[in-house]
């Protein structure tokens, strides 16, 4: 039987590694992972936040189906999981490290074997703090970037240094039953912070420029830029920022390498990421609950191993939630449950088979939620002020993207529409010129027809109808 390493990486841009375009990046063992497998170069995530993207690619639902789409709503206990499915069906699940917004009270124990860490972290997660640790020049604005600069503590273990010790001390023991072995790290997730060599891996002056737009946008990206002052970031501002990503991305590739060396060549190896990270582009940084950018939702969804064909770059529409469903087409077992992925080997088997048409991402809330959004310490305080002092910037949205196109539908601001071909980063809306009015026609028709046949679920168990009800006795 086939065993799988499935390494998630928070907030990471396609745009970041080798194997998806960028000619600066230094990501060997990913780009080698890519080249000996498959890389879906229009791969999307189903929502621009960590917590309701793991709950759908785990579920095979979207953050609508069920109401996972905050921090607060994880998947339950009673609900079903692709992790559960895997134990359930003979597997060994472990998962290194932990990641308490994924699964509600009861669910991990349910879903997998073991969880944590045997090498523990002796630091937090994202650093203590956030104030810049070695700011290249003075500037009062660092720490509402998100940025920290070089780690100078050499014996420090962070999250992602534990977690992967964990993952090869357990890797280093062998098992008569199949198992997956599930490895969320937290790189390239801010703050922006590396340690030496990674801090000073990449020139200043090579990395991208942030991507500036035109036409109707979302109000949010003006929101970010007055809450946190991101207009007063300069060129070598975004310079330092966006060299220090890289540097983490470095890290990463680095990580993943030592896993995949512990894992061993019979072992089928997945790589993504639950969203991207704006970098700068459009003037902010980080991500936001409703945004659907491409820096954000488009994913470099990486398989690799035993059965999976040596495609290279694949550009067939997938999305996060057809990456289980894909493991299970390659151990051949089944989710047991209704879900809305597709396995991807049939179109990594044929081309010319094809695979989905269309893409969706979604996020946000309704105003009339704004009680329950999230509070948030500093620095993400000032985000959190926004969304409360103005609910409609956080507002529902979703996005259809086929192979060109890309439309994004706001529930309380106006539609977007984006042309890929000459406009990859999706920062020119096209809304309202007449060349563009039938896109907008198809694209809403097929929003419209995704979120009716896609809005729940039959749960598997039937209930008796008209129970039985016993009263209680008089006394």
């Amino acid at each position: 039987m086939t065993n799988f390493l499935v390494v998630v990486a928070d907030q990471l841009r396609a745009d970041a590694l080798g194997a998806f375009g960028n000619p600066a990046a230094k990501t060997p063992n990913l780009d080698r992972l890519a080249a000996g497998g498959a890389a879906f170069t229009n791969a999307y995530a189903q929502h621009p936040v960590c917590a309701p993207s793991r709950a759908s690619f785990l579920s095979g639902w979207y953050p609508h189906t069920a109401g996972h789409r905050s921090f607060g709503t994880p998947l339950r206990a009673d609900e079903p999981n692709f992790l559960r499915t895997f134990r359930e069906n003979g597997y060994h699940v472990t998962w290194v490290g932990d990641r308490g917004d994924t699964f509600g009270p009861g669910a991990t124990e349910l879903a997998v074997d073991e969880h944590g860490f045997t090498t523990k972290p002796s630091s937090g997660r994202w650093g203590d703090g956030l104030a810049p640790a070695s700011p290249p020049f003075p500037h009062e604005n660092w720490g509402r970037l998100f940025y920290r600069g070089r780690v100078h503590d050499e014996q420090d273990v962070d999250f992602d240094e534990a977690a992967v010790r964990t993952a090869e001390q357990w890797l280093a023991v062998q098992r008569d039953e199949p198992w997956v072995l599930f490895a969320p790290l937290v790189a390239p997730h801010c703050p922006f912070q590396a340690p030496e060599p990674w801090f000073s891996l990449h020139d200043r002056n090579s990395v991208r420029t942030p991507v500036s737009g035109s036409g109707p946008e979302p109000a949010y990206l003006q929101g970010i830029r007055d809450y946190y002052g991101t207009s007063e970031a300069t060129p070598d501002m975004w310079r330092e920022i966006a060299a220090t990503y890289q540097g983490m991305v470095s890290r990463l590739d680095h990580h993943v390498g030592r896993l995949v060396d512990a894992a061993g060549p019979d072992t089928v190896v997945v790589f993504f990421s639950d969203h991207g990270e704006y970098l700068g582009d459009f003037g902010v940084v980080e991500k936001w609950p409703s945004a659907l950018h491409s820096c954000i939702t488009r994913d470099p969804l990486i398989i690799s191993g035993p059965g999976v064909p040596a495609a290279g770059a694949v550009d067939a529409m997938a999305e996060l939630i057809d990456v289980f469903p894909t493991l299970f087409d390659l151990a051949g077992i089944s989710a047991g449950y209704a879900h809305f992925g597709r396995s991807l080997l049939p179109v990594l088997r044929d081309p010319s088979a094809g695979h989905r048409e269309y893409a969706f991402s979604e996020g946000g809330f309704l105003i009339e939620e704004e009680p329950k959004f999230e509070q948030a310490p500093y620095p993400y305080d000032r985000k959190s002020a926004l969304q409360h002092d103005q609910p409609s910037t956080v507002g529902k949205a979703v996005a259809v993207r086929d192979h060109r196109w890309t439309y994004v539908w706001r529930l309380y601001e106006p539609a977007e529409i984006y042309d890929r071909t000459a406009d990859p980063d999706e920062a020119h809306n096209l809304i309202g010129r007449p060349e563009v009015a039938e896109v907008e026609t198809r694209m809403s028709q097929v929003l419209l027809r995704w979120l009716v046949e896609t809005a729940d679920t039959l749960p598997e168990r039937v209930d008796p109808r008209l129970p039985r009800v016993d009263l209680p006795t008089p006394a």
